[in-house]
């Protein structure tokens, strides 16, 4: 075959014998060009495709439809919308977030890798395939759940070390309908829960990125607060301003309604797994507000013992759901605690959406572990009998061994003088 580019092609680390392979398809460069290296370098017979529907704005599935037509590739699109929304609102009774934002690819990752194996099992594949690099996150992801069958794992942009300039070149030369891999200056992945903009300028951290990265929320200049309801149920959101709504909508109504009020921006950088350091902009709405709201009732309803510990689980939830394994016996485990403990989180929460932010103003529960009299200034009688007379004792045992360890330093220190 003759290489579009001065750089060689570099050996497979494995070549097939014919048969099938299902590729993670997005009809995007990385995995228009793997049809062809899968086919011609890999040696398999037939690609298919496989589109895992988490969300995606409808303009995708079109363009991956058309794409594969176009390479003359079966496409098979998988709804999974409502297995990712139960799985984001599980990472909300987790409080699930990753060094400040709220999880959103990394979610999406295991759950388009289960709904792709199994198609491949289905249709008889004897591999599976993406088009992740090897610098970043989604290669593990994937492969964690594809990892634990069968098939033959392929990853064709990171086994052959191959840049984006060399596959635009590549797909430009083969005439591969990418046209010629220019897909804007971003790399972005949208779903569900949140939208990733990554790439191009924003790579260097001293640039600020213009507005137009932005397609989920508005600038929020001169927008008139907003008051909205989230009821829940044993931790999981139920009710929105009153009004009961399944997981799907849910997620899709606070999306647009919180978008509209900029809430939901996350510019930082992010430590990936392999170590590396990478600069992130993310828009995560709906997320924002059922994160905000679910830890603001369990600030009434939960002991601070409970409050305490559970932050130690719930980071580990958010750990393990960053590296893609929510199925890890770890995962489970943390979830007994989690579940136990989102069995009082029943009630309301009122959040206002304000100048970019969500927070919550008002919450009220059957099972709050609050006692108005008992924390008023203006009440004497309280429940349990507690006076003001009471803490006395405890005042003059706060800080008792602080003010002995100081007395034998100061006494020690005249001593040697």
């Amino acid at each position: 075959m003759q290489h579009p580019t001065s750089l060689p092609m570099p050996e497979t680390p494995h070549t097939a014998d014919g048969g099938r392979v299902a590729l993670a398809f997005s009809g995007g460069l990385d995995t228009t060009v793997c049809v062809p290296l899968l086919e011609e370098e890999y040696g398999y017979d037939e690609v298919i495709g496989v589109t895992v529907d988490v969300g995606q704005p409808e303009k995708e599935f079109e363009e991956a439809e058309e794409t594969a037509a176009a390479l003359g590739v079966e496409n098979y699109v998988v709804d999974a919308k409502e297995d990712f929304a139960d799985l984001c609102l599980r990472s909300v009774k987790a409080n699930a977030t990753y060094q400040g934002y709220p999880l959103g690819t990394a979610l999406a990752r295991p759950v388009i890798a289960k709904a792709i194996l199994e198609v491949a099992l289905e249709q008889d594949c004897d591999a599976v395939a993406h088009g992740c690099t090897g610098k970043g996150n989604d290669q593990l992801r994937f492969e964690a759940v594809w990892r634990d069958s069968d098939l033959e794992v392929i990853a064709p942009v990171r086994e052959l070390g191959l840049t984006r300039d060399w596959e635009q070149e590549y797909a430009e030369e083969r005439d591969l309908p990418v046209e010629g891999g220019d897909e804007g200056r971003y790399s972005i992945d949208t779903n569900l829960w949140s939208r990733s903009i990554e790439g191009s300028e924003l790579e260097d951290p001293a640039t600020i990125p213009e507005d137009d990265i932005y397609d989920w929320t508005d600038n929020p200049s001169g927008k008139d607060s907003e008051l909205v309801d989230i009821e829940f149920v044993e931790g999981e959101p139920v009710a929105l301003d009153g009004e009961a709504i399944d997981a799907v909508e849910l997620i899709e109504a606070l999306n647009e309604q919180a978008g509209a009020h900029g809430v939901g921006r996350t510019d930082m950088m992010e430590d990936r797994m392999l170590g590396l350091k990478v600069r992130e902009n993310y828009e995560h709405p709906a997320a924002t507000v059922l994160l905000t709201a679910h830890e603001a009732l369990e600030q009434l309803v939960l002991t601070q013992e409970e409050r305490s510990f559970k932050q130690q689980v719930d980071h580990q939830w958010a750990q393990k759901g960053y590296e893609g394994l929510v199925d890890a016996p770890l995962v489970d485990a943390l979830e007994g605690f989690i579940d136990s403990t989102n069995e009082r989180v029943t009630g309301t929460v009122t959040v206002k959406l304000e100048g970019g932010h969500c927070r919550p103003v008002a919450r009220e529960s059957e099972y709050a572990v609050y006692s108005q009299s008992a924390a008023s200034f203006d009440e004497e009688d309280v429940e349990g009998g507690i006076t003001q007379q009471d803490a006395t004792g405890v005042a003059k045992y706060h800080g008792f061994q602080s003010r002995l360890a100081n007395t034998a330093i100061d006494a020690a220190s005249d001593d040697s003088e």
